[in-house]
C-alpha cells in the first residue's frame, strides 16, 4: 500500500470528509435498526444499550424491549426490579436503572418537541456522549459525537496518536468538532463510528482496507504504539463486578435470598464479601433488603 509522507499531524479535514463519506455510502451499518428511526426514546435505548456491549448481542434484545416497553412512558411506568431482569445480559445492571430514570424524564418531557442536547443532559444517567449521540442521531443536531471508536479514529487520522487514550478529552472533541461537516453530520457521525467498528479496529487495523489510509496521521508515521497502555486487568472472575453480577442475576431468578444464600452462590474467593457487594448493590440502587432478605429493587416495595 502507498502512503505519502505528512509534514504535520493534522489530516486535511476536507478530504477525509469526501473519503468517508464515499466509504459509508457503500459499506456503512446503514439497517441497524436503531438507525431506521429518529425516535428519541428507542434511540436513547439502543446508545444505553450498546456501552460496551456488542452490536450482535444488542440486536434482538433491543427489540425485544421495544415490543415490550414502547415508549418512554411504558417504561417509566414498570417496577425497577422487572427492568433490572430484561436486562439480563447485558452487562453493568445500573444503566438499566439509569435508562429507567431517563425514560422518566424523557416521559415528563412529552408534548414539550423533540428534546436537544441541553434537555437531554437533565436526563438521569445520561452523559455527554449520551446525550449528543441522541441529540445526532434521533434529532440530527450538528454536534460531534465522540466513542472509543470514534475517538480511535479521530486520534490516528487527524492526531497521529494509536487511540483516543492518548490525547486530552477536550483536545479530541475540538478535533472531532473541527471535521464535522456542514450538513449532514448524522452520517459523518456514523461513518466515523463504523470505520472504527469495522476497519480502524483497536488491535490489529485494516489499514490496507481503510479509506483514509492516504491521509492518515498516525499510518504516515509508522503507526507508533499507545505506550501509555498496559494491560494489567485482572481474570474477570477476581472482580467485584463479576460477583455483583452473579448476585444480580440469581435475584433475576428468586424473589429474595438471604445474606447467607448469597454467600453461599458466590465462589470461595468472594464469600467473605457478600456483605459488602449486598450494600454497595443497594447504595447503587439495584437491590433492596427487608427482614432479613434481599432482591432486586422494587421486589418489596412494590409488594
Amino acid at each position: 500500500m502507498s502512503t505519502r509522507k505528512r509534514t504535520t499531524t493534522e489530516a486535511p479535514a476536507a478530504r477525509i470528509r469526501e473519503l468517508l463519506d464515499g466509504w459509508y455510502r457503500e459499506h456503512g451499518r446503514h439497517t441497524l435498526p436503531w438507525r431506521l428511526t429518529r425516535d428519541t426514546y428507542a434511540v436513547l435505548v439502543s446508545e444505553v444499550m450498546l456501552q460496551q456491549t456488542q452490536v450482535e448481542r444488542v440486536t434482538p434484545r433491543y427489540a425485544r424491549w421495544l415490543e415490550r416497553w414502547p415508549t418512554a412512558a411504558a417504561l417509566a411506568a414498570e417496577s425497577p426490579s422487572e427492568v433490572i431482569r430484561e436486562w439480563g445480559g447485558l452487562g453493568y445492571n445500573r444503566r438499566a436503572l439509569h435508562l429507567h430514570g431517563a425514560a422518566r424524564g424523557l416521559a415528563s418531557m412529552n408534548g414539550a418537541g423533540r428534546p436537544g442536547i441541553a434537555d437531554l443532559r437533565t436526563l438521569p444517567g445520561v452523559g455527554a456522549y449520551t446525550a449528543a449521540a441522541v441529540a445526532c442521531f434521533a434529532g440530527e443536531e450538528r454536534v460531534a459525537v465522540v466513542d472509543t471508536n470514534i475517538g480511535r479514529v479521530i486520534a490516528r487520522a487527524m492526531l497521529g496518536k494509536a487511540s483516543g487514550r492518548q490525547v486530552p478529552p477536550r483536545n479530541l472533541t475540538n478535533a472531532a468538532e473541527a471535521l464535522l461537516p456542514a450538513a449532514r453530520a448524522r452520517d459523518h457521525n456514523l461513518a466515523l463510528m463504523d470505520l472504527g467498528a469495522m476497519v480502524c479496529v483497536a488491535r490489529s487495523p485494516a489499514c490496507e482496507a481503510c479509506p483514509l489510509a492516504r491521509e492518515c496521521a498516525w499510518l504516515a508515521a509508522g503507526k507508533p504504539a499507545d505506550e501509555a497502555w498496559i494491560a494489567t486487568t485482572p481474570p474477570f472472575e477476581t472482580t467485584a463486578r463479576f460477583a455483583r453480577g452473579r448476585i444480580v442475576d440469581a435475584l433475576r431468578e428468586v424473589r429474595a435470598l438471604s445474606e447467607a444464600e448469597v454467600r453461599a452462590l458466590l465462589p470461595a474467593g468472594h464469600r467473605v464479601s457478600a456483605a459488602g457487594y449486598l450494600q454497595g448493590l443497594e447504595r447503587d440502587g439495584l437491590v433492596e433488603h427487608r427482614d432479613g432478605r434481599w432482591g432486586l429493587a422494587g421486589t418489596f416495595t412494590a409488594g
